[in-house]
């Protein structure tokens, strides 16, 4: 058996809907390596269609690792996850494979790669506390205790919210104060997928449209009485949280659709924002007709030249 660390980890993330799941598909089966998801809601049973979760073929074809791991009612955090990803990604260079890391959940490629911060664990008392005051309420308390997190956060994640306002209240500290210094130039290099702005926001609505048409609302109904609403994480999946307000009667499906497509905007654009501010990224420009076998083409030659340059970089540019 050789060495596992000769099996280095490969990064592949990239906004929703830039290809990411093709392209490490095709790129796992050329490496002989197996897939570990860096995604927060794919770890959930149930969770399949809103989540775009690899298909049951598609994770026979490659092992996909950090999918269907925790029922819908269970509590998921980082250190889970941390702990999870580790062992997955030892048990596959044992057996000299190589770990691919697909996905788009910063918290969690950011402590894979640098480690979990000094924070405090939740407190479960406080917590249900804080997540009955509301959102206005949390945030004003928290633009007072922590500024910096309650600007960093923005008004709608009400989860993370939450965890800045309950390390305030447990440490008395900033929850920015408790994040570990890191230097950029040591994080590892990953290979991101990006788009054209309109071809990306355009593949968004696309992927909506088909998330609707193949079952999301029956799914997140026969998740509810799983425990769906009950969990606080896995409730604020994108997708899910608005069609619970629909069955709820909170909007037609016709204003829960335009929404989520808005949001599904949104949220890449805050993704390919934190990729670029907090990540070592080799960037892949992927045409809006190009195939997903010459993407696959392109990324490999990166990874075989061993390129570290800068992130920002183009590799291979259209």
């Amino acid at each position: 058996m050789s060495d596992a660390a000769t099996h280095t980890p490969i990064f592949l993330i990239g906004p929703t809907a830039a290809g990411k799941s093709a392209v490490a598909l095709a790129l796992a089966r050329r490496l002989d390596a197996e897939i570990v998801s860096a995604d927060s809601m794919q770890v959930y049973r149930g969770m399949d269609i809103g989540t775009a979760k690899p298909s049951p073929a598609e994770r026979a074809a490659v092992p996909h690792h950090l999918i269907n791991v925790v029922e819908v009612s269970e509590r998921f955090d980082v250190a889970r996850y941390i702990a999870f990803a580790h062992a997955a990604i030892a048990d596959i260079q044992c057996r000299d494979k190589r770990p691919l890391i697909v996905g788009g959940t910063g918290l969690y490629l950011r402590a894979l790669t640098e480690g979990l911060s000094e924070a405090p664990d939740a407190d479960p008392a406080l917590r249900v506390e804080l997540e009955a005051l509301g959102r206005e309420r949390v945030l004003d308390e928290l633009r007072r205790a922590d500024p910096a997190a309650a600007e960093r956060i923005g008004p709608h994640n009400f989860r993370r919210l939450v965890r800045a306002l309950e390390i305030c209240r447990l440490t008395g500290r900033k929850s920015s104060e408790l994040r570990r210094e890191w230097n950029r130039d040591r994080l590892p290099l990953m290979h991101g997928l990006e788009r054209d702005r309109a071809d990306l926001y355009a593949r968004c609505e696309i992927r909506v449209e088909a998330m609707f048409r193949a079952g999301l609302v029956e799914e997140v109904r026969l998740l509810l009485p799983r425990g769906l609403a009950e969990n606080t994480t896995a409730r604020q999946a994108l997708g899910y949280k608005e069609v619970i307000a629909y069955l709820r009667g909170g909007a037609t499906l016709e204003e829960t659709v335009a929404l989520v497509k808005t949001r599904t905007r949104q949220f890449a654009k805050r993704q390919l924002t934190w990729f670029r501010h907090q990540a070592r990224v080799e960037w892949i420009r992927v045409a809006a007709d190009e195939e997903t076998t010459t993407v696959v083409e392109r990324l490999a030659e990166c990874l075989r030249r061993g390129e570290r340059r800068s992130a920002g970089v183009t590799c291979g540019g259209t």
